[in-house]
């Protein structure tokens, strides 16, 4: 069963909200462009839901850090894995 890009917008609201309370409509566009771009590098409808989880632990609520870790999900995904299980093990 496929969720519609709306749905999951909407499944990842609170989330946004709690991790960027008044800027949370932006961090989702930053979410939306990156399944739009992860379907132009790799072909694939959405970036798996790990690698999601990745970028929310690396921008840890910080909106610049999500457009930057955005990117490299998209360029190099394995080096956000990297950074998110670095970040993960100090917690």
């Amino acid at each position: 069963m496929s969720i519609s890009r709306a749905d999951r917008r909407a499944a990842a609201r609170g989330r946004a909200a709690l991790e960027y309370g008044a800027h949370a409509e932006a961090a989702l566009d930053v979410i939306e462009l990156l399944e739009l771009a992860w379907h132009d590098a790799y072909g694939e409808v959405l970036p798996p839901a790990q690698l999601v989880d990745d970028l929310w632990c690396v921008a840890g609520g910080d909106l610049a850090r999500l457009v930057s870790s955005a990117r490299l999900a998209v360029t190099d995904w394995s080096d956000l894995r990297m950074v998110a299980d670095r970040l993960r093990a100090d917690r």
